[in-house]
């Protein structure tokens, strides 16, 4: 009872987090507000209180929610930033662990380096979600965003795997060296991909089979879509494999064999509401039990810190300001060095970062935020070593880790706006101009069958239709689809034409719909046959509001 009364809080605080950011007199991004929340929560007045599992976390939240952000990035995208993403989720991150590592080292000579490096580790996962809740969707250069969402997904992979290594050699159940290590991570890493490719691949195939046989109830599809992140996870985990490299690769994979494309219209519209209202309660709750976390991670590092006379308690909130410049100055440096070797080293296909100004440069620096990934990895790390005795410093990696966490969130609500003003290009023309060719290019092949379908019509004697009626209706689609190829009508004619058509269109259906419950009323109609009609009611005006 108690387990499912905090769930209900938790989805009741998300959904009100939301309301509360946008009714604010003041800009605040909402993962912010949810951690504010959260520790708001966890506070002695409310007293909320949610025992806090690592491995369950990661199989709860992060699968769904890295199999749904992958699913919505074309697979031709990611290979063609393929170059940029593995310089940033891969190299970037071992230069993060050794170079972060030795200035925590430095820093805190108290804290060991291996365990140095394993918060290096930890850290090195940037937060694409996060990302988005502070800036909102549209705000940063499309090519940036592309590659912001490929590294989040990559690199949350290979940090946990850089992790796991460092923890094992500091439980002495593995001895390190570069040569095993380097065979272990990609083994682990491509081992996790593989898994995840083939068993979505089956997996598709049959969910294609079953949506021949069960059209009419796409609920079944959608409960099976549902447990592919969570078996492809679990699958790879159990192998020795990367669990979280394996959602990533069910996403592309299902995105690339187009198993929802071409599923039928129920089954799209009921999945995208499905995962879209998940996404929102999992990312919501992700960052509550962050907040509800941060009381008790404080608590006890003051405390740990009072019992260990060679750590000043004021000095760890210091040394996250300083862990966090070391990290974006290593960040901006890297991403510097990539637009250098770009410049100079002339080929037909540069990377993208040879186009990067300084701010472009400095925007994706600092959108490198930290996240969820951060704080199930640092609060994984074990309580004991085999022998009974403490893991070195524990106590003071998961605060500096919290730490980060907040700070870069914070970093990122000031600067970020800044650096991207309040001009910013949305869509580029590169993108409009895309856009205006294709709507040309399907109202052509859309007016030549509607004519070829209008000529059989006309010399189809078994249909029993009058020839002028068929004429008419014909006229009136091909001249509405007309529109969409006349170069002369511009973008914004056409927009008031759609925007009008729209709004009309609506009222006629919410005019329908309340002509139906008024004969129920009167009972004239049954409730069959009401259901049925406002059922294809809602379905149109689904359509014509996601137009």
């Amino acid at each position: 009872m108690d387990i499912l009364l905090t769930i209900l809080v938790l989805a009741l605080v998300v959904s009100l987090s939301s309301i509360i950011t946008r009714i604010a007199p003041f800009n605040i991004p909402l993962p912010l507000m949810q951690i504010a929340a959260g520790t708001l929560l966890a506070m002695p007045i409310f007293g909320l209180h949610v025992e806090f599992n690592p491995e369950l976390f990661l199989l709860l939240f992060i699968p769904p929610l890295l199999f749904s952000e992958s699913s919505r990035i074309q697979t031709k995208d990611f290979i063609k930033h393929g170059r940029e993403i593995v310089g940033l989720a891969l190299i970037l991150v071992l230069i993060t662990i050794f170079g972060v590592g030795y200035v925590i080292h430095m820093i805190l000579p108290n804290i060991p380096l291996i365990a140095a490096f394993a918060l290096a580790a930890v850290l090195s996962p940037t937060d694409a979600v996060a990302l988005l809740g502070i800036v909102g969707k549209g705000k940063i250069h499309k090519n940036i965003q592309e590659i912001l969402e490929g590294e989040a997904l990559m690199n949350d992979a290979s940090g946990l795997v850089a992790l796991k290594f460092a923890i094992a050699i500091t439980m002495g159940t593995m001895e390190f060296s570069i040569h095993g290590a380097t065979i272990e991570f990609f083994w682990v890493a491509l081992g996790g991909i593989v898994v995840g490719v083939a068993i979505t691949w089956l997996y598709g195939k049959i969910l294609l089979l079953i949506s021949r046989y069960a059209q009419d109830e796409p609920s079944i599809q959608i409960v099976l879509m549902l447990l592919l992140p969570f078996i492809v996870y679990l699958v790879a985990e159990h192998a020795g494999l990367s669990g979280i490299l394996a959602a990533v690769a069910a996403g592309l994979t299902m995105s690339s064999i187009g198993v929802v494309h071409h599923a039928p219209l129920r089954l799209r519209l009921k999945a995208r509401s499905t995962w879209s209202m998940l996404e929102y309660i999992f990312n919501g709750m992700v960052f509550l039990i962050l907040g509800l976390q941060l009381p008790e991670i404080v608590a006890e590092s003051f405390t740990r810190a009072e019992i260990d006379p060679t750590v000043e308690t004021w000095y760890l909130v210091l040394d996250i300001i300083w862990i966090y410049c070391a990290l974006m100055f290593l960040r901006f440096s890297w991403l510097w060095v990539m637009r250098q070797y770009s410049l100079k080293v002339k080929s037909k296909h540069p990377m993208i970062f040879a186009h990067y100004s300084t701010r472009d440069l400095l925007v994706a620096t600092f959108a490198g935020v930290r996240g969820a990934i951060t704080l199930a990895g640092v609060l994984s790390i074990p309580l004991l070593l085999p022998d009974g005795e403490l893991f070195p410093a524990r106590y003071q990696l998961v605060f500096l880790a919290a730490g980060v966490i907040v700070f870069s969130l914070l970093c990122g609500v000031v600067l970020l706006p800044l650096l991207l003003g309040k001009n910013v290009t949305i869509i580029s023309d590169k993108l409009q101009k895309e856009e205006k060719a294709a709507r040309m290019f399907m109202a052509k092949v859309a007016i030549v069958t509607v004519q070829k379908k209008q000529e059989r019509l006309l010399t189809d004697s078994t249909e029993n239709i009058d020839n002028d009626i068929i004429l008419e209706t014909g006229a009136r689609v091909i001249g509405y689809l007309r529109r969409g190829e006349d170069e002369s009508i511009t973008e914004e004619i056409n927009h008031q034409r759609e925007k009008l058509e729209r709004a009309f269109t609506l009222a006629a259906l919410n005019a329908k719909r309340a002509a139906i419950y008024q004969l129920r009323a009167k009972q004239e109609v049954s409730d069959e046959t009401m259901a049925k009609i406002v059922q294809e009611i809602d379905l149109l005006e689904v359509l014509i509001a996601e137009h």
